[in-house]
């Protein structure tokens, strides 16, 4: 199994996963974000192909076929279901990533959290990201392009602690 838990930076996708690691028997967290700052370490900026010189890791092509090929690694060599907690707003990649995810494994589920910008603001704040950086720079964009049917399964976290959430994808994920 992989549940793929994506949202909007400070959506709580992090908390989300952890407990819900602990929860689900005989899994792990593969973060993807540890592809892309290898990635980045790895490939200098003046090698990487000119739309790839970006601020953003997900812009560099090998980060979402790296990003299959390493979980695929993994699941085969640990036989672990994966937690995949990421922000994954831009439609090529995230096609490429859930259908390579789901030729690595028929039972994956994908759990969109969604916030309004007040409310993502407030947690980056919270959590101590710079305001108006890099996460914040994001925020409209990502509370925009979750909106699209793409990204369902959406679960609205404003009013929700992250029991209430888990509860909801415990439910979902049960019930198949």
């Amino acid at each position: 199994m992989i549940i793929m838990i994506n949202g909007a930076f400070g959506s709580g996708k992090t908390s989300t996963a952890q407990m819900l690691q602990t929860l689900v028997a005989n899994s792990i967290i593969f973060d993807p974000e540890e592809i892309g700052l290898m990635i980045r370490k790895i490939i200098p900026e003046e090698v990487r192909h000119i739309h790839e010189q970006t601020d953003d890791f997900q812009d560099i092509e090998l980060w979402k076929i790296l990003t299959v090929k390493v979980a695929g690694e993994v699941k085969q060599k640990y036989q672990k279901h994966l937690i995949v907690p990421m922000t994954l707003f831009k439609e090529e990649n995230f096609n490429y990533i859930y259908n390579g995810f789901k030729k690595l494994d028929e039972e994956l589920y994908h759990f969109c959290l969604i916030a309004s910008e007040d409310t993502i603001y407030n947690r980056l704040v919270k959590r101590g990201d710079t305001v108006g950086g890099w996460s914040f720079q994001r925020t409209a964009e990502c509370v925009e392009a979750f909106k699209k049917d793409i990204y369902k399964e959406h679960i609205i976290t404003d009013h929700l602690k992250t029991t209430e959430i888990i509860d909801v994808i415990l439910k979902r994920i049960n019930n198949k």
